[in-house]
């Protein structure tokens, strides 16, 4: 069941249309919040992490850089933060909960590429084969709990079955891009970029510049998507 707002929370910019639908599933109701390219040729549907929401700052660079780009944009609130709770809840609830948003993601009838930053990043791992994902974009991918790098997730990241993309910053402390192993996927360093993709003021770069490392390496990423 979905819901789809219109009036005043529809915004009109150059390339794209935003709205807002809401999605029953069985883990309860979801939000996404669209951001259509005006000639799309992919979707692009992310979700957050177990700490945040879609107002992550990689979240909204990629809503505001792709659709001009041809990919439209989903950023999707899982059911749990719909509800205010403040904690996430199991893996396989997440899943729940992606499974169901899923046909309305692909309800345009465009490839849809499957992503999320963090937790939501592992979502789209485990899940990527069983809905058909074209592509799986795994932002701040959490390799290990900080301090275990032995507790290791790297089997879901190397499980996606589809083309993957990791976006990793370089000081995260759930995994540097130095921790991965090697596999069939890319990895794009965020340099001096934590957990959140904040780099320090002290850093050779600007965080203005680290975001446009990611934006304009998914940009290239999903220009190459046959």
């Amino acid at each position: 069941m979905t819901d789809v707002t219109s009036g005043a929370n529809v915004a009109e910019a150059n390339t794209e249309t935003v709205e807002t639908e809401t999605v029953e599933t069985e883990a309860g109701t979801a939000r996404i919040t669209w951001h259509r390219a005006e000639q799309a040729r992919l979707v692009l549907a992310v979700s957050h992490g177990a700490g945040g929401g879609i107002e992550a700052r990689d979240l909204k660079a990629l809503a505001e850089v792709l659709p001009a780009h041809g990919v439209t944009v989903a950023r999707v609130e899982q059911p749990w933060r719909v509800a205010g709770k403040k904690l996430a809840p199991a893996p396989r609830t997440l899943d729940t909960g992606w499974r169901g948003i899923w046909p309305a993601l692909a309800g345009p009838g465009l490839p849809v590429i499957s992503g999320g930053r963090s937790a939501g990043a592992r979502v789209a791992c485990r899940t990527a084969t069983e809905l058909g994902a074209h592509a799986v974009l795994a932002l701040s991918f959490p390799l290990h709990p900080p301090g275990k790098p032995e507790k290791s997730r790297a089997g879901e990241l190397l499980g996606s079955g589809v083309p993957t993309l990791v976006v990793q910053g370089g000081n995260d402390p759930f995994g540097k891009p130095g921790e991965f192993p090697e596999g069939g996927y890319e990895l794009v360093e965020v340099p001096y970029g934590d957990h959140g993709f904040a780099v320090p003021k002290r850093a050779e770069i600007s965080q203005d510049e680290a975001v446009a490392v990611i934006t304009e390496a998914v940009v290239e990423w999903t220009g190459s998507l046959g």
